[in-house]
């Protein structure tokens, strides 16, 4: 198993909306491109004694790097850019990968 992890930071003065959108837009077009198997969201406890927080990690499960070749090729630049459009500079993204062994 494959997880394509999707950190995104929100300007705090758009973070509801933004996280608004992700959840019942961005995600299920995500999931629609049927290459993922399952995504889990998370939030990023950034300073755990005020558990203050504005980045949230989305996990999409993956079970063969193929399917994100596929998912590089055909859908990524596209969603990315609806992103860009949306939201500018106010959501930031990083990915990063995990394995499971």
């Amino acid at each position: 198993m494959i997880i394509y992890n999707v950190t995104v930071s929100i300007n705090p003065i758009i973070e509801k909306e933004a996280l608004s959108w992700l959840k019942e837009e961005h995600i299920p077009e995500v999931m629609k491109t049927g290459l993922f198997v399952k995504n889990e969201i998370y939030k990023v406890i950034e300073n755990p004694v005020e558990r203050t927080h504005n980045s949230y990690a989305i996990q999409y499960h993956l079970e063969t790097w193929s399917h994100f070749d596929d998912y590089t090729s055909k859908h990524a630049d596209r969603l990315r850019q609806i992103t860009a459009e949306k939201f500018g500079e106010n959501l930031l993204a990083f990915r990063t990968f995990l394995e499971k062994i």
